[in-house]
């Protein structure tokens, strides 16, 4: 008879996420993803090959979270950056792990469809993709240096980042 199973890939997946923002990608591994969901670590080799493999999981699933937090948002510019800023701050582990990973193309795919539809507004098809780029680019600068306390020279970060984005937004209409 076979032994039932004590934990899923969803369990599994969440208990990385939550290590992930507890410790860092250093924190992330099967010994410590088998403990949390309470299982020894051979086990968790029946849902997921090895580290690389949990680490795409936890990447998939960071993706998909902030894919759906980007669809809930308003869809207008500031509504999707307010939603990107969000995410990287409540996920900052997950947020940085998206940029030193790669993440499935399809997943990629869903969560710059948002962005893509919103820009496609200011500067047509022709231009949405570059459009895209810049405010992806600006965001994301934006909010690693706001997670990596580079902002040293005080002033008010949230008015610092509206101020980004109304001059981004200013700049595509003028497109």
């Amino acid at each position: 008879m076979p032994t039932p199973d004590r934990t899923s890939l969803a369990e599994i997946v969440g208990a990385g996420q939550e290590l992930l923002e507890d410790g860092g990608p250093a924190r992330l591994t099967m010994q410590s993803v088998a403990e949390r969901v309470g299982v020894r670590a051979p086990s968790l080799y029946k849902r997921v090959r090895d580290r690389d493999a949990l680490l795409a999981a936890v990447v998939a699933a960071t993706l998909d979270e902030l894919t759906r937090r980007l669809a809930a948002s308003d869809g207008s510019l500031e509504g999707l950056a307010r939603a990107y800023r969000a995410f990287a701050r409540e996920r900052p582990e997950g947020f940085r792990l998206l940029f030193s990973s790669t993440p499935p193309q399809d997943a990629l795919d869903r969560s710059s469809a948002a962005i893509l539809e919103s820009v496609r507004g200011f500067v047509g098809d022709d231009r949405a993709l570059e459009a895209a780029r810049l405010v992806v680019a600006w965001a994301t600068g934006f909010l690693q240096m706001e997670l990596a306390g580079a902002f040293r020279l005080g002033g008010d970060l949230d008015d610092a980042f509206a101020f980004g984005l109304a001059t981004l937004r200013r700049g595509l209409e003028a497109s």
